[in-house]
């Protein structure tokens, strides 16, 4: 018995499936221009033009033409660059108001403050860095509308009796300069948010009239020739943040609540000196320093009485 061969035409089935495809496409085609001349197809292209010009500002007036929509996409190209336009011009013309009342000073040809200083009374800022200024001027009680001072890498070698009078003053930078001491005027500033007296290198107290300054949340006076914490600092009731570290600490308050950096202060070698231990290593010391405070903390709270020059607070120390 013998197999029995079928053969296919492919070509035959290649016509047929080409046919198909041209009559699909058709179809689509046809489909196609009916949804373009559909009016809910219109209605469609039309409503979401209208969202778009919505979500980008574009008013009616812009895209409406004797009451029917105007889709031309020129309008949100054209409408979206004039309004671009009109914020970069408009934020340039906020930074400019902003920089009028901002006096900014640099450059050690500067040994004074410029006469035209003192007729600019309505500044808010004054940013002086990296010059040879070694005197504030007097005048500086006539700007009742300053918000900042920052005096950051001059030569200043004191603060004048007149900054008290800065009662809308929020930031106070002196760090870097030549200052020996603090004028009790200063308590005046009530307004007053942020100190910073580092790397005067020279102070070593603070007047106790800076109790008043209620608004403080951040005093940083490191590197300088503090002995103790200022009980002024104690006193501040919203002080959240103090950096004493790279002083000459030779003891700590009976009680003190705020976070503390001692790193670099003697107060680690009087510790030490008192122990058998060799501290050798950074981790080693850091350790011991840890399980000082720890039985430091203890001891506060198993005292019967509170110091009458202090508040009963807790020690928060970050290590």
């Amino acid at each position: 018995m013998g197999h029995q061969v079928i053969i296919f035409d492919f070509s035959l089935i290649r016509g047929l499936w080409e046919t198909r495809v041209k009559k699909n496409k058709e179809r689509q085609r046809k489909e196609k221009e009916r949804l373009e001349k559909s009016s809910l197809e219109k209605i469609k292209q039309e409503w979401n033009f209208i969202l778009e010009c919505r979500k980008k500002g574009i008013p009616q007036s812009k895209y409406l033409k004797n009451g029917f929509v105007d889709t031309d996409e020129k309008i949100l190209d054209t409408y979206g660059k004039t309004q671009l336009q009109k914020r970069h011009a408009l934020s340039h013309e906020t930074n400019k108001k902003r920089n009028k009342f901002i006096f900014q000073l640099s450059g050690e040809q500067w040994t004074e403050f410029p006469d035209s200083l003192k007729e600019q009374i309505y500044l808010k800022e004054w940013h002086v860095y990296n010059t040879l200024i070694q005197t504030i001027p007097a005048y500086i009680a006539l700007f009742q509308d300053l918000r900042v001072l920052e005096l950051s890498k001059n030569q200043i070698n004191h603060l004048p009796l007149e900054i008290g009078c800065l009662k809308n003053l929020k930031v106070l930078n002196v760090s870097f300069n030549n200052l020996k001491s603090v004028p009790p005027e200063l308590g005046d500033c009530e307004s007053l948010e942020k100190l910073d007296l580092s790397g005067n290198m020279e102070i070593t107290e603070l007047p106790f009239e800076l109790s008043n300054l209620k608004q403080v949340t951040v005093v940083d006076v490191s590197a300088n020739k503090f002995h103790s914490i200022p009980i002024c600092v104690l006193r501040m009731s919203n002080l959240q943040w103090l950096d004493i570290s790279s002083n000459n600490l030779k003891d700590l308050p009976e009680d003190i609540d705020r976070f503390i950096s001692l790193k670099d202060s003697p107060v680690e070698t009087i510790v030490c000196e008192d122990t058998e231990e060799i501290i050798e290593s950074e981790r080693e010391r850091e350790e011991f320093e840890k399980e000082f405070m720890k039985a430091y903390i203890e001891d506060l709270k198993e005292r019967d009485s509170t110091p009458s020059y202090t508040t009963k607070v807790l020690l928060s120390l970050q290590l």
